[in-house]
């Protein structure tokens, strides 16, 4: 395969000099246009031999990831952990951005059952998606208000229009709206086609919103009072309110739940509100019991960062996290699993998936040898360059150690329905250094080290932070 991109300079019996120096070509006196010059030495990186021919035939039929895999990577597929979280049932997104919330449910909904002995429970999504989408209508309406004195082009301005609202998130967002609103049984609120397939409502929802907020600018501009403003925000919020029960359902203010045993019998019906259900079943401080631990090499490990408006809610939490290296992540980790305790988890899922396996794992795919070309890029690089970023949040249960508690892979239940693994995925150690971005851990299970950084006055940083990044 080598020989594909050194032609040129065995041609020229030059060997060691790159095909520019071979043709004399200098970009000095170009204007950094394709000249044919130019053309010339980019064509010679590609030679018609027979084997690069049946190579292009075989790319062009065929995916690109089944001639890449790695025949090499397929024996030895272990599916036994030392350590794993009990769960029940797998969940599906469907055609939505909700993983967070689908993750923290899942983290909510295994504790739950595990210490209330509920053999099933599903928890309803599309209640607390409502709310969701309503919290962040307000957080961009409010966000456009309280910076109405600065021009459109100004980075913050320009940054809220572009994210007006969205479906993705992170923990931040779970841990306020479940504590504001509550949860509630699935059976108490459904979900709908607009909750399976969130595209079209939230492309709807975002060209209201953008027109609000131009509104509210020129409100601003024409000398309106606060309190005008206010007042026409509310207003605007009514109609969003209207858009989100046609596609989503109304919320309950109440409902009635039928508790029942392993046999299926009922023991008690009760009537509940959303938050009188939250607090019998579950409980959870999640603003004050919960840390995010983050593993960003493209920042200063030891310091606790905070994000600006990477929050759900207007008077919500932004998020804010403690940067560690990878080895310190996973000591608090598999103390969690060891404790029988679930975690919040997010990562770059797609990078390196083989799915009918469920199987994360770098050597999945041989790219390079397909390609004849070196992808050579590290985590801090690939974040810098946005080749790679925290995609996709699920539950962190299981985790295989060694003889001396070293890991040698780790398992999350996904959201995506039944699957390989019985819905679940699992990724190698090697995997999880590169790709693994956020866990959130209970505070008991923080190092010493990680407590005394808790302490510490955040960094802030901009909303178009690389890691501000939502999972979807």
């Amino acid at each position: 395969m080598k020989r594909l991109f050194i032609t040129a300079i065995l041609a020229a019996g030059t060997a060691g000099m790159c095909p520019l120096a071979i043709y004399g070509a200098s970009t000095k006196d170009d204007n950094g246009g394709l000249t044919e010059q130019n053309l010339k030495i980019i064509r010679a990186a590609y030679e018609a031999t027979p084997a690069n021919k049946a190579l292009r035939n075989a790319i062009n039929r065929n995916d690109i990831n089944v001639l890449a895999v790695n025949s090499g990577n397929q024996n030895n597929f272990d599916t036994h952990f030392s350590h794993r979280v009990p769960s029940k049932g797998i969940t599906n997104q469907r055609s939505s951005g909700r993983c967070w919330l689908f993750t923290g449910l899942n983290v909510l909904r295994a504790q739950m059952m595990s210490e209330h002995d509920l053999p099933k429970l599903e928890l309803s999504q599309n209640y607390n998606f409502f709310w969701d989408q309503l919290e962040k209508s307000n957080l961009f309406l409010q966000g456009i208000i309280d910076t109405a004195d600065k021009p459109m082009d100004d980075r913050t301005v320009d940054w809220l229009f572009e994210h007006a609202l969205s479906d993705g998130g992170q923990y931040t967002g779970v841990a306020d709206n479940l504590l504001k609103y509550g949860v509630v049984p699935i059976e108490a609120m459904v979900e709908t086609a607009s909750s399976k397939s969130t595209s079209r409502m939230r492309q709807l929802l975002t060209w209201r919103l953008r027109e609000d907020g131009l509104e509210l600018r020129r409100m601003a501009e024409a000398g309106k009072s606060d309190k005008e403003l206010a007042d026409r925000k509310i207003e605007m919020l009514g109609q969003v309110y209207r858009i989100l029960v046609l596609n989503l359902g109304e919320p309950p203010t109440e409902f009635q739940w039928t508790r029942r045993d392993k046999d299926g019998n009922a023991i008690e019906t009760k009537t509940y509100t959303p938050q009188s259900f939250y607090k019998e079943f579950a409980g959870n401080d999640l603003k004050n019991d919960y840390v995010m631990l983050m593993n960003d090499p493209t920042r200063e490990f030891g310091k606790l960062y905070e994000i600006e408006f990477d929050r759900h809610l207007y008077d919500g939490a932004n998020w804010t996290y403690i940067n560690l290296p990878i080895e310190e992540i996973k000591k608090m980790a598999i103390a969690s699993i060891k404790d029988n305790k679930a975690m919040y988890f997010s990562c770059d899922v797609n990078k390196f998936l083989d799915r009918e396996r469920g199987l994360l794992d770098p050597d999945n795919y041989d790219y390079e040898s397909l390609f004849g070309t070196k992808f050579g890029m590290d985590k801090a690089d690939r974040i810098r360059t946005h080749s790679s970023a925290s995609s996709h949040a699920m539950t962190l249960v299981a985790v295989d150690l060694d003889e001396n508690d070293t890991p040698r892979k780790w398992m999350v239940e996904n959201s995506w329905g039944n699957g390989a693994n019985d819905g679940h995925l699992i990724m190698t150690d090697k995997w999880f250094d590169e790709y693994m971005f956020r866990v959130v851990v209970n505070k008991k299970y923080l190092t010493p080290e990680a407590k005394k950084i808790m302490k510490q006055q955040p960094i802030l940083l901009p909303p178009w932070d690389p890691m501000f990044a939502p999972e979807e």
